[in-house]
């Protein structure tokens, strides 16, 4: 059940839900009663789908974006797609950060960036980040 929740609440964190992904891994990994490298997987696995997520969103609703209820915000959208100006699908390896990542996914989504290059990239940026956790914590 504790795996379940943690791919939860790691899915969840990569969309615009304020989640904590990594407070909840660290204090699982801290507690030593489960399977670290288990953790690992299922947080990076809940994580990088939610950013899936995102992208399919970005890119199967590029009229909805102006509506009220739409989950991103248009300055997120811009500060994002300057990151795309500057840095091409590279910046794709920053989608782990707060703010301005899961915005970054969507707008890859929108600008159609093949999802095999979307895929591997978030990949690596987002469960290098869980590493960094799982080192500073395990």
């Amino acid at each position: 059940m504790i795996y379940l929740s943690l791919f939860f609440i790691s899915f969840l964190a990569a969309t615009v839900l304020p989640f904590s992904s990594e407070l909840t891994l660290a204090g699982l990994i801290s507690t030593s009663n489960y399977d670290n490298l288990l953790l690992l997987v299922v947080a990076s696995f809940g994580n990088v789908l939610g950013s899936v997520f995102n992208w399919s969103l970005g890119f199967y609703s590029r009229n909805l974006s102006t509506k009220k209820w739409f989950p991103f915000k248009e300055t997120q959208i811009e500060r994002s797609s300057k990151w795309f100006s500057k840095f091409g699908k590279w910046s794709l390896l920053f989608a782990w950060l707060p703010i301005v990542g899961d915005p970054l996914t969507f707008v890859a989504g929108l600008l159609r960036i093949r999802f095999l290059d979307f895929i591997i990239l978030v990949a690596i940026g987002k469960v290098s980040r869980y590493f960094v956790v799982f080192y500073l914590i395990g």
